[in-house]
This record gives C-alpha cells, structure tokens and sequence, in this order.
C-alpha cells in the first residue's frame, strides 16, 4: 500500500485536495469543513515534503497520467523547482488552515463557512497543479480552478467591507485578461510545434526562433503571465484584493498565488524558451530589468503613505515581486538563486505579517495604521511577530530578508552593477520608513483614552504565527538549505532542462518510464 501511495505522489498531490473539496461542502457545519480543510493541508505538506526529498535524492520524476507517454500525454514533471515550489504552497496551506479557524468565525458568516473551505481547497488544489504539471495547457487549466476560486475568496470579505466586492470584480477582469493572453500565446505556440508538453516545446522551439507568430507567442504568455505575477505596472488588482479579502486569503494569496505566477514565468522564459531564445535575453535587460528597479522604489514609496496596514503590506508585495523579477533579469546563477530563494523568504515574511493583520482584525476589527496605537502593551507576542516580519521585510541580518538581498547584491556585483546594488540597498532603507511607522504606532503611541482593552491573540493564531517569525529567523541564520536548493535550480535553469527524468518506486529502486 505504501508503495503504491509513494508511487502516485505526482498525481495524490492534486488528487486529494480536488477531492477534498467537495467533501468540505458536503459537511455543511464550517468547523467540520475546518477539520477536513486542515487534515488536506497537513497531507498536502507531508507529500510535497516527500517529493522534494525523492527530487533530491533520485532526480526529476516524470508521472505520466493514465499510462500515455508524452508529448501525447499529460505529464506532471517534479524536478527541485516545482518541488520547491510545492512545498511552499502547501506549507502555507497547513499553516493558515488552524488560523482560520478563529479569523473566519468574525469576518464570515457561519452560513458561508463551509463554502470557505471548499472554494480554499480548490484554489490550494489548482496552485499546487500549475506548479507540477507538466503540460503547458494544463497550466491554463489549474490557473483558471486556482482563480476562479480566489476571486470568491476576496469577494467573501463583504461582510468586513462591501468594497471586496469591487476588489474581486477588478481582479476578475484582470485575471481573465492574463488568461486570455496567455492561451493566446499558447495557441500560437501550439500551432508552429504541434505540441503542448512543455519538455516538448523547449526542443521544437529551439530552431523556430526567428518565426513572427512563436516571438509574438512569447510576447503574449509572458504578458499575461506578469498580470498573474502582478508585475509592475500592471498590478492594479493586486492592492485591493490583498486589503479586502478576509485575513486568511490575504495571507494564502501573498504566500503562494504570486510565487507560483513567478515559478511559471521562471519555467516559461528559461525552460520552455531557453535563456538563448533570440527574444528573452533582450526582453530580460530592456523589459523585465528596468521595471523590476522601478516596482522596487515606486511600491515601497506608495507603502510608506498607506493608512492601511494591509494595504501598506499589499504595496510592499509588489516592490518585493520587484526583488523576484530582478532576480531573474540578471539571468545568472547567483541571480536566480536570490529569486528562488526569495519566494521562500518572503512566503514567511508575508506570511507572519498579514496574519498579525488577521489577528489584529480579530481582537481590534481594522486594520487602519491608527487602531494598532498601544498594542504593544496589550497583544505583545503578536506585535513581537510583526517586528521580526518588518526587520525581514527591511533586510536586516539574520532575518531572511538579509539573505534575499545579500545574493541579488551579490549577482549584481557579479556583472559589475554597482547601481543596481546600491538600489537594492537603497530601496532597502524606504521599507524601514514604513515598518517604523508601524512599531512606532505599536510601540511609542498610547491607545487612544477610553478605548477597550485589548485581549492577545488566541493560541491558535498565535502558534502559527511565531513558527513562520521563528522560520524569518532560523534560515536567516542557516540558509544552507533553500540557498542550496536556489543554486540547485539556477544552474538547472541556465544550463538546459537537466536531468533525464525517473519515476522513483519507494524501495530504492529508480526506473525509467511510467507507473506500471
């Protein structure tokens, strides 16, 4: 039995949250669909644990869905990106799951609980299928499952603010828009190749450079693709989705949703194209380059005259999405090393800072700059976790964010950039403006006079929350492993798709082919 579950990891680790998800809908009672959510995510973080160690261990695994061989099958390739990826998504799942618990109970209704968790499983479920399939239009599909979802999870903050209903329109509109560009591109694609497997792709592509339709395809996946990522200057959905959807899908979403856009577009531009493409090195240094400096001023800049905490961190996402794409456009080893890296880092950094918004939201109801004044004092442990997600966020040795910024200093100092290290560093100094203002607020600035007093969070919000704050510490210290693994898959990216792929059978054994 073992064997045979060890086997199907691949496919297990979409198929048990897309059969979770009705089951949530099924129970009615929200804490029950809590408990089925929960036991999903825990079981999605063990398996994608498992693939990552088998990744490591054995090399890239090739599952091939239903026997049929690619290119004429679908295929969920798991190599140490998407495993890395995976386990990001799922780790988030299993961490924001028994948050939510306490956090949904006051910004939903009891009546729309359960569908919470149904429609949160089966965005998890089309995350984690964009991230392993194999199969280009296959990740149409699951972007679309992973969407359709999220608009309804941004939208079911009405109760808290009925402007979530204009924030998940807005972000409707601009997702369908990325979707539609994207298969656009796919199409075109398709059409010169004859073929939709993405290892496929990266070997017709390679002579057809100079063709007008595949550079027009390129020009349309990777636009739409920077929609999904919510890439300067086309983030405009990105703001209000964050500030108004109910706390836990602004933690889910700014963990995972941007990370997974970030792996596609790393897939795409240096998996499927190849850095020897004739358009991506040009689109890199002209195109990706220019504007991921100016996300990294420009957001910072807008965060620090927020008056919103959520809105504030929501600007400071896309000046981070910033540090991921210069990451990338340097196209080097040390370069994308930070990038992998830094959808490790900032998944925790994110992550530990919406869910003191979520807990504040729960003991206070906002989430306004001014309704943090005097917790310090009154929620202590939560205001702890906010100031090591801001020194994160800043850059601070042995925080995370340190490690991030010390390799993209070290790609550019690599090429000779030094403007490009000293904007890193300056931008930098723009985000210690508006941590400040908010330790400041937590810290320096007394409750306002006859104000209630404030209850700390419960235990259930604040476990996970101090295991992501201690994580922003831990591999500040040690960053062996996820540098480790960032190296891994930068050499990897720049020097072809890599290893021959293997189905790994849990006896030691490693097979080529298909599951028998």
């Amino acid at each position: 039995m073992m064997d045979f579950i060890m086997y199907h990891l691949p496919a297990l680790q979409v198929v048990v949250p897309m059969l979770a998800a009705p089951i949530c809908l099924l129970m009615m009672r929200g804490n029950l669909a809590g408990l089925v959510a929960l036991i999903t995510g825990i079981l999605c973080f063990v398996m994608s644990l498992l693939l990552l160690q088998q990744v490591i261990v054995s090399g890239p695994i090739s599952y091939q869905l239903g026997g049929w061989a690619p290119p004429f099958g679908i295929e969920y390739r798991v190599d140490a990106m998407n495993a890395f990826v995976l386990v990001i998504v799922a780790a988030t799942s299993a961490l924001v799951l028994p948050f939510a618990r306490r956090s949904i109970r006051a910004e939903i209704e009891p009546s729309k609980q359960a569908l919470f968790y149904t429609v949160f499983t089966l965005c998890l479920t089309g995350l984690l299928g964009v991230t392993i399939t194999g199969d280009a239009f296959n990740v149409f599909v699951f972007l679309e499952i992973s969407s359709l979802s999220t608009y309804v999870l941004v939208a079911m903050g009405a109760r808290r603010d009925r402007r979530a209903l204009t924030a998940g329109y807005t972000y409707l509109v601009m997702g369908t828009i990325g979707a539609t560009f994207y298969v656009i591109g796919l199409g075109l694609l398709y059409q010169a190749t004859g073929t939709l497997n993405m290892e496929d792709l990266a070997v017709r592509l390679q002579p057809l450079g100079e063709l007008t339709s595949v550079r027009a395809g390129f020009a349309f996946i990777m636009v739409g693709l920077a929609l999904k990522l919510a890439m300067f200057p086309i983030h405009a959905w990105l703001p209000n989705a964050y500030t108004y959807a109910p706390s836990v899908v602004s933690i889910f979403l700014a963990a995972t949703s941007t990370k997974v856009a970030v792996y596609v577009l790393l897939r795409f531009m240096f998996t499927v194209f190849g850095y020897d493409f004739p358009v991506v090195e040009l689109s890199l240094s002209t195109v990706f380059l220019p504007l991921a400096l100016i996300a990294m001023f420009v957001a910072s800049a807008v965060a620090v005259f927020q008056t919103d905490f959520k809105r504030l961190l929501a600007y400071s996402s896309v000046a981070q999405i910033g540090y991921m794409v210069l990451g990338l456009s340097m196209a080097s080893v040390t370069g994308l090393t930070a990038t992998m890296v830094h959808l490790f880092n900032h998944a925790a950094m994110k992550g530990v800072m919406f869910m003191v918004a979520g807990a504040v939201v729960y003991r206070v109801g906002s989430t306004a700059v001014t309704s943090f004044a005097g917790l310090g004092r009154q929620m202590p442990w939560t205001m702890a976790a906010m100031v090591v997600g801001g020194l994160s966020l800043i850059g601070v040795p042995l925080t995370v964010g340190f490690i991030s910024k010390w390799y993209l200093i070290l790609g550019a100092l690599e090429t000779g950039d030094w403007i490009i290290a000293f904007m890193i560093v300056a931008s930098s100094l723009i985000a210690v403006i508006y941590v400040w203002r908010m330790v400041e607020m937590a810290y320096l600035t007394p409750a306002p006079e006859g104000s209630k007093p404030v209850r700390e969070a419960p235990l259930s919000m604040l476990l996970p929350m101090w295991t992501l704050a201690l994580v922003c510490v831990y591999f500040g210290i040690n960053a062996e492993l996820t540098a480790s693994i960032g190296q891994t898959v930068a050499e990897t990216l720049l020097n072809g798709s890599g290893e021959a792929a293997t189905s790994v059978i849990p006896l030691g054994d490693v097979v080529e082919g298909v599951a028998p």
